[in-house]
């Protein structure tokens, strides 16, 4: 069992900087790959960015490439995500989430993953 926990998200200019936390409980954090997600109003939840354990490699969704750095820390049981040149079209509740995984295994389908947090908004204004 993994319970996710976010914070950071607020109301941000465009061209601001926000950095999103993550915290975890439970045995399996470290084993298991990370990811952030959103959801915009009338959108579907979209991955932003995710992470293996093991070999730490990531995946980012091309609109925030460039702009967004996930990263983790196991122990301390916490995961950020650092927002650098935010757009309005950035604006969406964030959710971290965390599944149970061999080494490596690197996933950005929200339903592969098996633990949600509450979600943070995040609101980026022009």
């Amino acid at each position: 069992q993994v319970q996710l926990v976010e914070s950071g998200g607020r109301l941000v200019q465009a061209g601001g900087s926000l950095r999103l936390s993550c915290a975890a409980s439970g045995p399996t954090f470290s084993r298991s790959a990370m990811g952030w997600f959103r959801q915009a109003p009338g959108k579907a939840r979209e991955a932003v960015a995710t992470m293996t354990w093991g070999d730490t490699r990531t995946y980012y969704a091309d609109s925030v490439k460039g702009r967004f750095t996930i990263s983790r820390d196991d122990a301390k049981n916490t995961m950020s995500l650092q927002m650098n040149n935010l757009e309005p079209e950035d604006t969406a509740v964030y959710y971290c989430a965390a599944k149970p995984s061999l080494a490596g295994s690197l996933y950005y389908r929200s339903h592969e993953y098996t633990y949600w947090g509450q979600g943070t908004q995040v609101t980026v204004s022009s």
